[in-house]
């Protein structure tokens, strides 16, 4: 899997991390969506990983963590961007659009 993350996102993502100590991750979040398949992309950051299904993709900007079990929902070719205009992150594939308005969680929540 590949993973770019964009000028932009990056910046932006520097914000939001400011001095939080933790890892990056690309989560398939499921919670409420009634079944597996339909589950929707999101950024995390999180103190530790899940030492049983997160695995460590190198990026362009830093590390991301992804779940080994959720990988097959997300294609080969990613990149992470932020849209200044909706102020939000998107998940794109050469093929699609995977996630246009992708949030990001900070855990522990402040």
């Amino acid at each position: 899997m590949n993973i770019v993350i964009t000028e932009n996102a990056s910046k932006v993502l520097t914000e939001k991390i400011n001095d939080h100590k933790g890892h990056l991750k690309l989560k398939y979040d499921t919670e409420g969506c009634g079944c597996v398949v339909s589950g929707v992309p999101i950024l995390w950051y999180v103190e530790n990983p899940d030492e049983v299904d997160d695995i460590e993709i190198e990026t362009n900007f830093r590390p991301i963590l992804v779940e080994k079990s959720k990988m097959v929902f997300l294609d080969e070719e990613l990149k992470i961007d932020y849209s200044l205009d909706s102020n939000t992150f998107r998940l794109v594939s050469p093929a699609q659009i995977i996630n246009g308005r992708m949030g990001f969680k900070l855990y522990p929540e402040e």
